[in-house]
Parts: C-alpha cells; structure tokens; sequence
C-alpha cells in the first residue's frame, strides 16, 4: 500500500520548497513545524549521513478546519497530524521530490465516517497542490 502522493518537479530544492508552502497555503493549510532532516544528520551524525539524505525538509502542514473536524470526530487523530510533506533531492537528482501523506491512511485506522469526509476532503486538497507543483493534474501514488 502506498501511503504518499508524490511529484516531482525540475525546480531546484530552494524553489520546489517556497513553491510547496505557497502552494500548500493556496489550499488552506499553513505550516506548523519545518525539519530540516539534512542539517539534523549533519550535527548529529555527521556530513556523510547528511550527503547521503542529501536536501530534505519534512513540513508538517495543517488545515485548521480540517483539523477541527477531526479531532472533534476522534480527539485520538492528533497523533497522526500535522499531514506531513516531504521536500526532497538528493545530490545528483535531476528535479525535487514533493511527497505528502495520503490521508486516506487515517480512514484505514478508524471506522467513523466523519474521519472519511475529513480525509477525503484533506486528500483532495492535498492532490491540488502536488497537481499545481507538478503542472498537471496527475500525480502518484
């Protein structure tokens, strides 16, 4: 099963990651945390560890009202949000990666259909802006 929605886009990392935020706010969501993954290895594991990560940023992006919903229908989902998306490339990568999580994995986990429409709705809005980033309307899975 796959668990993200991915693009990939021939924009440098610096580019891909402003698109990606403005790109993500276009859809409601504004970001709550920013991992920067490469740096972290760097202090703490040194620079081979963050070479071979290579440029990578772990947004933890939220929609409020989304988020609302559902936390009001399952206040035990806080522990799979913010929805996380993944700004990526490696060293030699000829475009960036965007990943984001397909919040469908939340309807996997619970049977409360106000947690389907939350997800449905977050997906949606998720797969717009993979979609805008990407050019197309088509993105992975």
């Amino acid at each position: 099963m796959s668990y993200t929605h991915a693009v990939t886009v021939p924009l440098s990392w610096g580019d891909a990651l402003q698109r990606t935020r403005e790109t993500l706010g276009e859809q409601g969501f504004g970001i709550l945390t920013e991992i920067d993954v490469r740096a972290t290895f760097e202090s703490k594991l040194g620079t081979d560890a963050a070479d071979a990560v290579g440029d990578y940023v772990i947004l933890g992006a939220c929609n409020p009202a989304l988020a609302s919903r559902a936390l009001t229908a399952e206040p035990e989902l806080g522990a799979l949000l913010p929805c996380n998306v993944v700004v990526r490339r490696s060293k030699h990568a000829g475009g960036t990666t965007i990943e984001a999580i397909d919040p469908q994995t939340m309807v996997q986990l619970s049977n409360n259909p106000a947690v389907r429409e939350v997800a449905d709705d977050a997906d949606a809005r998720l797969r717009r802006a993979l979609a805008a980033l990407g050019g197309s309307k088509d993105i992975s899975n």
